[in-house]
């Protein structure tokens, strides 16, 4: 009892932290915008091939809904998994090693996984709360007469999520293996924007560089937002988000040596 008190304590803390995060109110003003954008876009490209503007093919034999336009619209997210939540997460994970606060929180009963696992919850609520946009995207598409289909669109939400997952997972680590934010934001953004470097190089190359491209989170978010949901892509996602946060708790202890973490981390 006393350990879910505890708990429930520290996702009250962890989400007031987040409320009061600069860089996830910039996540949220930003992700209006970029998604008004591409929506726009993809419906006016949509509605152009379905024969709004001379065209008599219709639409379906070459385009459905959810290439033309909603993976268009929540392509967004995407972009805001790489630039914009590493911040997030980072100001949540390393801030309270920075204000002192994680010597409080260690004074709780309670491992460091769960600890790390309280801040990933309230980080997927956040980016929950950050994904309103596309959604929203989506009635207005349905008011305009559009169909829509659950198990695409539930696929397509889940791909974006385990995207998210990885970006938590990879910026948490970075943010607890180093010993200041900004480093931790320059590793995950170079991380995150090396798998971009990949894919293009397999584009432009072929090869080996198309095979390892493959293995990118862009590569898995265009299998979902195609409607394809792939067990072993979805168990590895998984496997490498508790990865990084399995670190985060590993490295996040203070007053532990040096050799046994690294250990502990192999």
């Amino acid at each position: 009892m006393r350990a879910n008190c505890a708990f429930r304590w520290l996702v009250d803390k962890e989400w007031r932290a987040l409320m009061a995060s600069k860089a996830w109110w910039i996540l949220l003003l930003v992700m209006g915008p970029l998604v008004g954008i591409s929506f726009i876009s993809a419906a006016g490209t949509y509605a152009e091939v379905s024969g709004l503007n001379g065209t008599s093919a219709g639409v379906g034999e070459a385009l459905s809904p959810l290439i033309g336009v909603w993976a268009p619209a929540f392509s967004a997210c995407e972009l805001a998994a790489v630039f914009l939540l590493p911040f997030v997460v980072i100001r949540l994970v390393a801030g309270d090693r920075q204000s002192g606060a994680l010597k409080l929180e260690m004074q709780q009963p309670m491992p460091p996984m769960t600890r790390i696992m309280a801040k990933a919850l309230v980080l997927l609520a956040g980016w929950g709360v950050a994904m309103l946009p596309p959604l929203s995207s989506l009635l207005l598409w349905k008011s305009y007469g559009g169909a829509l289909y659950a198990p695409e669109l539930v696929t397509l939400l889940a791909g974006h999520v385990l995207n998210a997952g990885l970006t938590i997972g990879l910026a948490a680590a970075m943010a607890s293996l180093t010993e200041h934010p900004s480093t931790a934001a320059i590793l995950t953004l170079s991380a995150t924007v090396g798998t971009w470097i990949v894919s293009f190089f397999g584009a432009v190359q072929g090869g080996w560089w198309e095979r390892a491209a493959g293995y990118t989170p862009a590569a898995m978010v265009a299998e979902f937002q195609h409607g394809l949901l792939r067990l072993d892509t979805v168990l590895i996602a998984l496997v490498l988000t508790l990865t990084g946060l399995g670190l985060t708790a590993i490295w996040m202890r203070l007053g532990i040596a040096g050799r046994r973490r690294v250990y502990e981390s192999a």
